[in-house]
């Protein structure tokens, strides 16, 4: 089988995006079950120098939607003003309409060029399968799993089978 982008990009952000929705509805849920205020679960952070789960959720939106410059086109850009686990779970469900908009065609047409990117003040470029391996991918894995280990820390019970997304 040949490299596909939209499988080794499109399809994966998706799958795991879900797990993600599913973790934040399980944290308010847990909130609400043991009367506590859901800010402490939003603002919870692993290390005082990480981001809030809030940030976490919003920086893995984030990284999935870069996929879209594999099809040419611009991430959606988002504001990141979510203080609930509602509007986290909206922002969520926006990435994924914006994701599932994408042609994957167009994706596929990306197996073989140059993706350019903003890093910082510069503009960087890398080949599709680097750019989805090497910077996509391990961004998105970075801020979803530190998300999943927030939760768990604080008592959510999500599993490994709610991250696989094995529901």
């Amino acid at each position: 089988m040949s490299f596909s982008v939209s499988r080794a990009s499109l399809d994966v952000c998706t799958r795991m995006l879900g797990s993600l929705a599913a973790f934040l509805v399980k944290a308010d849920e847990y909130a609400a079950a043991r009367k506590l205020e859901p800010q402490a679960l939003l603002t919870a952070r692993l290390f005082p120098d990480m981001f809030t789960l809030t940030r976490q959720v919003q920086a893995a939106t984030d990284a999935a939607r870069n996929v879209a410059r594999l099809a040419g086109q611009e991430p959606l850009k988002m504001e990141s003003t979510e203080t609930t686990f509602a509007e986290l779970g909206v922002r969520i469900a926006k990435t994924l309409e914006f994701l599932n908009g994408l042609d994957k065609g167009q994706l596929e047409a990306a197996a073989e060029k140059m993706i350019a990117f903003p890093m910082g003040t510069q503009t960087m470029q890398m080949p599709a399968p680097d750019y989805v391996f090497n910077l996509i991918l391990p961004n998105f894995y970075f801020h979803l799993t530190t998300a999943y280990a927030i939760l768990r820390h604080n008592g959510v019970e999500v599993g490994k089978r709610d991250y696989l997304g094995m529901r």
